[in-house]
């Protein structure tokens, strides 16, 4: 009887050194593949930053990618929406079932000036990783490269033009390099971005340009909000360990921005107002237009108000919230607690279509650092000097491509620690 137990307490032993030294390897595996691809990333991306394509004109880009996917022995479906790309991975295989977005057009200016390129090669090397590990993976993952998203339609339209018939994810993701140091991961549940709206005011063309210009003044100063001494409107703050998204007593929450700079014209005998905000609070939207209204009032010109609307309100990218702490437990867990901070505030000013795809399906949006300061490299987003990093291409697709396989096979399957 003790011999018989000896040899089952031996057996469990060997059992969890065995899985021990399989959860190592996998993990380890996932980072030397990475490795591997890493310069074919870096030259693709490079391709593609010297040949920006602007949204709805990613003719070019979509036949590179479509070529590498079909390379890896990915099922590729182009027949969506305008010049996206769907690659398939493992479609008949029983299991969770996980999408990736990654955008594909450039800035309005010819430039890849928000990183869409860099992007585009984390997303075909996280398709890579995975499609040469597929027989260890248990479900299906959608790739999805998404055209048009600067205009902010590109995620609308293929979904009405029938993405979720063609895929049916029960979990999205999609990151966007920014500002941050390289090799930080950045994220929270809810909202990652201020709501943004641009308001319309339309008047009786009765004003001289004086009485215009202290009405413009008079919004600004009376519907702005921000915390004592802080200007959450100086974006390049964002990344400052002490004000900072990273710092609890972060200057970038509870604002109202006001851009200053309003677009003043008229047509006939109207006069018209417009102006992007910038709002944190969601409860606080619907008190905008009733305040400038009072303000208008208060200002005597009641009677030239013909009405006050919101022209454009594009939805802000809102994580789920218990899909966000699962993330981060596991990235955490698998690559040590340095890798991912915590978000404390709300970016003003960007924003992003993937909010379209989280109406439909549960899904989480990361900020990813591509700031390297000793070499001079900032990548502040829509400005003339933004560069990347292109060592976040490396931190991307390796942690991504964790996550994903921890989160289809549904059991720790790499070491926990380093």
């Amino acid at each position: 009887m003790k011999i018989q137990l000896l040899l089952f307490l031996l057996l469990i032993t060997l059992s969890g050194y065995s899985q021990n030294k399989k959860e190592a390897l996998t993990r380890e595996l996932v980072s030397a593949e990475t490795d591997r691809i890493y310069d074919k990333l870096v030259k693709i991306r490079r391709d593609i930053y010297a040949n920006p394509e602007l949204a709805g004109n990613e003719k070019r880009t979509q036949e590179i990618i479509k070529k590498y996917l079909l390379d890896l022995g990915i099922e590729v479906k182009t027949d969506t929406y305008g010049h996206s790309i769907i690659g398939i991975l493992n479609r008949e295989k029983k299991g969770k079932k996980i999408a990736w977005r990654a955008e594909m057009d450039a800035l309005p200016n010819g430039q890849h000036g928000c990183g869409h390129d860099v992007h585009m090669a984390i997303g075909l090397g996280i398709a890579e990783i995975l499609a040469k590990n597929k027989e260890s993976i248990n479900g299906t993952v959608y790739f999805i490269f998404q055209p048009e998203e600067e205009t902010f339609v590109g995620a609308k339209k293929m979904i009405e033009q029938g993405l979720f018939s063609i895929i049916n994810p029960d979990e999205i993701y999609s990151l966007h390099v920014t500002a941050l140091p390289v090799g930080q991961i950045m994220v929270k549940p809810n909202e990652m971005f201020a709501y943004q709206k641009r308001i319309r005011i339309k008047l009786k063309n009765e004003l001289s340009k004086e009485e215009v210009k202290g009405l413009t003044r008079k919004m600004y100063s009376s519907l702005s909000r921000s915390q004592l001494n802080s200007k959450p409107w100086e974006i390049q703050h964002m990344s400052d360990p002490k004000i900072g998204l990273m710092n609890p007593n972060t200057i970038f929450k509870d604002y109202m921005i006001v851009d200053d700079k309003f677009n003043i014209y008229s047509e006939k005998d109207e006069l018209f107002l417009e102006t992007y905000l910038y709002e944190t609070n969601q409860s606080n939207l619907q008190k905008i237009i009733p305040k400038i209204e009072q303000l208008i009032g208060e200002e005597r010109y009641k009677d030239k108000l013909l009405s006050i609307s919101f022209i454009q309100e594009n939805p802000t990218v809102v994580n789920d919230e218990k899909l966000t702490k699962s993330a981060i437990k596991t990235l955490n867990g698998i690559y040590g607690y340095n890798l991912v901070v915590p978000d404390y505030g709300q970016a003003p000013y960007f924003n992003d279509d993937f909010a379209y795809f989280q109406q439909k399906v549960p899904g989480v949006y990361f900020f990813l650092g591509g700031s390297n300061i000793e070499k001079g490299i900032v990548a502040m987003n829509h400005t003339p000097n933004f560069n990347v990093d292109e060592e976040s291409i490396k931190i991307g697709v390796r942690s991504f491509s964790s996550l994903i396989m921890e989160r289809l096979n549904d059991k720790k399957l790499y070491q926990k620690g380093k």
